[in-house]
């Protein structure tokens, strides 16, 4: 049975965040430099299914999620079946602002206008699950809503700060420009848009919540 992503409770919107949170898989990485809350990561090329959602942080993260979770969790046909298969879910949930100005067909989760790095600005959002490493294009089942999308990523570098606490979107920005600092004292080429990657239900006290500010760099 499908979840109806307009009329899906609190509470059920919550436990997927939980089963999200409690997830055993995450995307594979190795970290290659590593200094205090920052870290130059080379990721595994993965699969992921993501949507692209108007509205300001907070609504969209939200939408996103739904859209996705729907997906997931049953509305979906398996391959070369018409049947409906449950995906198990991953951590983290990521978003990443997207310009209007360009295609949804842009490498990554969402390519805002170049050099636009301000999150306030944003007013459309793309959000994503990495799919379970067992599944390919091929194999995975496929969404029934047009409005949610399967992708593979090749390998990537990435600089990711990893902070606690609540999500504002002036500490975001904060904590994205803290990034991009490090990333330039490390002399490493930004090459995507600032991501916000979240591992955690909302009601996790801010002191034991996970972010991660995720910055796409040049092979170093």
């Amino acid at each position: 049975m499908r979840l109806n992503t307009h009329t899906l409770p609190a509470l059920l919107l919550g436990f997927l965040w939980m089963q999200s949170a409690m997830a055993t898989e995450e995307p594979h990485y190795d970290v290659r430099i590593s200094q205090g809350p920052f870290e130059l990561r080379h990721y595994a090329p993965t699969l992921i299914a993501e949507t692209v959602v108007d509205g300001d942080m907070d609504a969209a993260s939200g939408k996103g999620f739904r859209l996705i979770a729907d997906y997931i969790f049953g509305n979906n046909r398996a391959a070369g079946s018409q049947q409906a298969a449950k995906i198990a879910m991953t951590a983290p949930v990521t978003m990443e602002p997207q310009s209007s100005k360009i295609a949804m067909t842009a490498p990554v989760t969402i390519e805002p206008q170049s050099g636009n790095t301000a999150m306030a600005e944003a007013t459309q959002w793309r959000i994503h699950f990495v799919m379970p490493s067992q599944y390919t294009l091929a194999n995975i089942p496929k969404p029934n809503n047009s409005a949610v999308t399967l992708r593979e990523l090749p390998r990537k570098y990435f600089v990711v700060y990893r902070y606690s606490g609540f999500n504002t979107l002036a500490r975001v920005q904060e904590k994205t420009n803290d990034a991009l600092a490090w990333t330039q004292q490390q002399s490493l080429k930004v090459v995507g848009t600032p991501q916000l990657s979240r591992y955690d239900p909302p009601w996790t006290l801010p002191m034991f919540r996970r972010n991660e500010i995720m910055v796409e760099v040049a092979a170093p």
